[in-house]
Formats: C-alpha cells, sequence, structure tokens
C-alpha cells in the first residue's frame, strides 16, 4: 500500500516519517484490498497542549477508512488513529 504523508505548514522529520511508516505497514497487513493511505498532520493552536492532529485515511474499494486524533505528539495521536484503524478494518472485513 502506497502511504502519503503530508505534514500541514511544516516540515515532518525523517524520524517521524519513519514512525508513520512502520505503523501504517501494520495495517496494510491486515487488510488486502487497501488503494492507499494518506496521513495528514496538522498543528492546531501552537501555544496550546494536545495540539497535534493526525488524519489517516485508508482507501479500500468501495469505502474509505478515515480516522482523526489528536494529543500531544504526532506519534501518539497516530499510535491512536491506528489502534481506532484496526477496530475499523474488523468491522470492514465482517461487512
Amino acid at each position: 500500500m502506497n502511504t502519503t504523508i503530508n505534514s500541514v505548514k511544516f516540515k515532518a522529520d525523517e524520524k517521524l516519517e519513519k514512525f508513520i511508516n512502520e505503523k501504517v505497514a501494520k495495517l496494510d497487513r491486515m487488510i488486502d484490498n487497501a488503494i492507499k493511505c494518506e496521513v495528514i498532520l496538522k498543528v492546531d493552536k501552537p501555544e496550546s497542549d494536545n495540539n497535534k492532529i493526525a488524519e489517516i485515511r485508508i482507501f479500500v474499494p468501495g469505502k474509505d477508512l478515515f480516522v482523526t486524533k489528536q494529543a500531544d505528539t504526532f506519534e501518539q495521536a497516530v499510535a491512536d488513529g491506528v489502534d481506532t484503524l484496526k477496530i475499523q478494518i474488523e468491522k470492514y472485513k465482517n461487512a
């Protein structure tokens, strides 16, 4: 599955991109017919806590699986999003 990482108004470092690719690869093993995955990273109100937003969308035939998570770090937001997507993938496969 091809993964695209878009960071809005900042440049994501290689360490973060590697982390995201590793997490998303786990999802790829769970679902066979995924076309691609898109991850969008945003910062909401830089001066506040819990301001990192990760949006993850997996394109599958007939339906897109999508989640938005907000946390103190991008790593935590992505990890939470991947956990939620695992549940969505199970529901998709059993539907």
